[in-house]
């Protein structure tokens, strides 16, 4: 769903990254900033400190972002580069998914549940696009949404219900891709 909206939006997308270039030319210092604000936040939600960590979680997914557009706007998009952004994010949704299940909100079963259904909605994907298939886009949670959810939760207070509807958008959109992926292979 976001990844329409992105597509929309993708000209002040080109105007941020065009900045955010000028300040740090290097897409994979983007991507480790993003690594280092998840971590960030992932400590964040291990405190207890809801408001913190959902904001937190939201300049990841800012850093996310422009990592990609930097380097496509500079002209430094790789193979390697597209690796390591697809693996730290993982490790750096890994890691907010373990803040929350060794915070104080009691989430370590629901949040278990969100960090396996969100890391096979990433498997996948890649194995898809690995069987040479489009697989952007598919799906109602993709991470985006989910990560999303969560900051707006948490920003608002209501970390549980949040990781609720994450597990719940992640397992879904998991069964929709062995659904579509499945029936086009």
């Amino acid at each position: 769903m976001l990844t329409r909206l992105r597509q929309r939006v993708a000209p002040a997308v080109e105007r941020v990254a065009s900045a955010c270039g000028r300040v740090m030319p290097s897409p994979n210092a983007w991507t480790a900033l993003g690594l280092l604000l998840a971590l960030a936040a992932a400590y964040s939600y291990r405190a207890g400190l809801a408001p913190q960590a959902g904001a937190l979680v939201l300049a990841s997914g800012f850093t996310d972002l422009v990592d990609g557009a930097v380097a496509r706007k500079l002209g430094k998009a790789t193979p390697r580069g597209g690796f390591l952004d697809s693996n730290l994010d993982r490790v750096g949704e890994s890691a907010v998914y373990l803040g929350l299940m060794t915070g104080p909100w009691g989430l370590q079963t629901v949040a278990a549940v969100a960090m396996a259904a969100s890391l096979l909605v990433s498997y996948s994907r890649s194995r898809a696009e690995a069987a040479g298939l489009k697989a952007e886009g598919v799906g109602y949670g993709e991470r985006a949404e989910r990560l999303a959810v969560l900051a707006l939760s948490s920003l608002a207070g209501y970390v549980y219900y949040g990781v609720v509807v994450v597990a719940v958008l992640a397992a879904v959109t998991f069964a929709q891709r062995l659904y579509v992926y499945g029936s086009k292979l």
